[in-house]
């Protein structure tokens, strides 16, 4: 019976880091408002990473997020675990 149950309960304690990971926002093709689905981007924070990304480019990692204005480490913790980049990626594999 345990061996039964056993799937069952891992997959109830892994089924929120599944649904996290599906909801990470990929900063480098998301709009304004998209963005401000972040938690800790408002519509001001939205458009300066908007703006920031169309001076410079796509983001080649989180980390640079901190060279947008009004975002520093403080606000990284933050925002790191909800932001992917997944346009780079696919880009750099072509």
């Amino acid at each position: 019976m345990k061996s039964f149950i056993r799937p069952f309960v891992l997959a109830l304690a892994l089924g929120p880091l599944s649904v996290m990971a599906a909801d990470l926002i990929d900063i480098n093709s998301a709009d304004a408002l998209t963005l401000q689905q972040i938690n800790g981007i408002g519509p001001a924070k939205a458009q300066a990473i908007v703006e920031y990304r169309g001076k410079h480019g796509a983001f080649k990692s989180v980390d640079e997020l901190e060279n947008v204005p009004g975002i520093g480490p403080k606000m990284m913790t933050t925002l790191k675990p909800q932001v992917t980049l997944k346009a780079a990626q696919a880009a750099g594999k072509k």
